[in-house]
């Protein structure tokens, strides 16, 4: 069950060119199964949820946090000291935003609605 908050995504960056050879590895390793979106994303079911996004510019994976109400969330996280990296965007299945907590580390918070 989703809760506002709780981790429920991981996205995790492949370079450019890695895709194919990436999800190979996952699948022969670990059995893992993917559902593609496209060239440059494909989602994974593998206990946690996520995804691997071609990401040129990222070298870090993305935990993404889950909300009923993303817009009180965006609030909250700038009341606390987030600061707000992507304004709330849509995507395919729903939207998000990126802020950085107060050590750097980049999260997304994402709402189905």
């Amino acid at each position: 069950m989703r809760k506002t908050g709780k981790l429920d995504y991981l996205e995790l960056p492949v370079a450019p060119g890695s895709f194919d050879r990436l999800k190979a590895f996952y699948a022969e390793a670990f059995a893992w199964s993917f559902t593609d979106y496209g060239p440059t994303y494909a989602a994974f079911e593998e206990g946690l949820d996520g995804g691997f996004a071609v990401e040129p510019s990222t070298q870090k994976p993305l935990p993404i946090l889950y909300s009923d109400d993303l817009e009180a969330t965006l609030k909250i996280v700038e009341d606390a000291g987030g600061e707000i990296l992507q304004p709330i965007y849509a995507f395919p299945g729903g939207r998000r935003f990126h802020f950085a907590d107060p050590a750097g580390n980049e999260l997304a918070v994402w709402s189905e609605r």
